[in-house]
């Protein structure tokens, strides 16, 4: 059942607990978010970036999306844009169905962030879409997009807490250290829980964590083993997300993970199999290996058995 996206966080805000907001860009690895889904009982929040929605089309990431929450009616689903770089990019989104949408204006300054963020709140909500927002910058890589560390910044309570009010944003992403894409860390991993902490506090709405993938090590040595390289990738370890939902983290993103683990079983049927012509053959062990990484994700955020 697709829902607004501040509808299903509200109630993870309540609860304590934290949703998957994961990336796809093909039927496979929806169907495998949807499956993961069904067999642990759990909410989820299903998101394409703008670079998504250029490689396959709004209007068929809509229709896959739509297509297996008619199929699965009972799980609580939103369809999220994810780094939404504009009030033109997020107006897009909504129209063409989107359930929640992330304007990502953090590369402005605070007042025109807040400004840019204030329009698009105005327009999601007369929808019942529901708004995220960012504030502090993370590094690592974005839909081609590279933030170094000179460019990243962690956020300012006070101006969490001043952004949440003024906007009426419904969800906030708030800068704690992590990064994008699979190098996130150089030496032992470091979030910062007591911003985040002080952070909940002022804003008091549903927090969101991105760059949350933690590169998990059975998923990692698949990759490996069929010759892949992760040039010693770290991830944030599953500890360190269940501390930051413990400190108000309720949308949990997710998208190298995915990736990862999908294109370790390609790569295993192309090395065993270098006959194989039949594309089925190699996503629907792809597609399981997600199904299996979800379902250990999702006990780890606490939304298993939440429907």
């Amino acid at each position: 059942m697709l829902i607004s996206g501040a509808k299903l966080l509200q109630k993870a805000h309540n609860g304590g607990y934290a949703v998957g907001a994961f990336n796809f860009n093909n039927m496979e690895i929806a169907q495998a978010i949807f499956e993961a889904a069904d067999k642990n009982s759990s909410p989820i929040i299903v998101q394409c970036s703008e670079g998504a929605i250029k490689y396959a089309g709004a209007d068929m990431l809509y229709a896959i999306v739509k297509t297996l929450s008619d199929k699965y009616p009972h799980i609580p689903v939103a369809l999220n844009l994810d780094h939404g770089t504009s009030f033109e990019s997020c107006v897009y989104a909504i129209r063409h169905g989107f359930t929640s949408v992330m304007i990502d204006a953090s590369h402005h300054s605070f007042e025109e962030n807040l400004a840019i963020t204030k329009e698009v709140v105005k327009v999601a909500h007369a929808a019942d879409v529901g708004v995220e927002a960012e504030l502090g910058r993370l590094m690592g890589i974005e839909d081609n997009i590279v933030v170094e560390g000179k460019n990243a910044s962690l956020v300012d309570p006070d101006e969490a807490q001043k952004f949440v009010k003024e906007s009426g944003v419904d969800y906030l992403a708030p800068a704690i250290g992590t990064s994008h894409g699979a190098f996130k860390f150089k030496g032992e991993p470091k979030l910062e829980f007591e911003l985040l902490k002080e952070v909940k506090k002022r804003a008091g709405i549903p927090l969101v964590l991105h760059g949350a993938s933690s590169i998990p090590d059975d998923v990692r040595a698949s990759f490996e083993n069929t010759g892949g390289d992760l040039k010693g990738s770290k991830g944030v370890p599953a500890n360190f997300l269940e501390l930051a939902i413990k400190g108000g983290i309720n949308k949990v993103n997710t998208d190298t993970d995915l990736r990862i683990a999908f294109m370790a079983q390609v790569r295993k049927v192309v090395k065993e199999q270098p006959s194989e012509i039949d594309p089925r053959n190699y996503f629907k062990p792809a597609r399981a290996a997600v199904v299996a990484m979800l379902t250990e994700r999702m006990k780890v955020l606490g939304s298993a058995g939440k429907i």
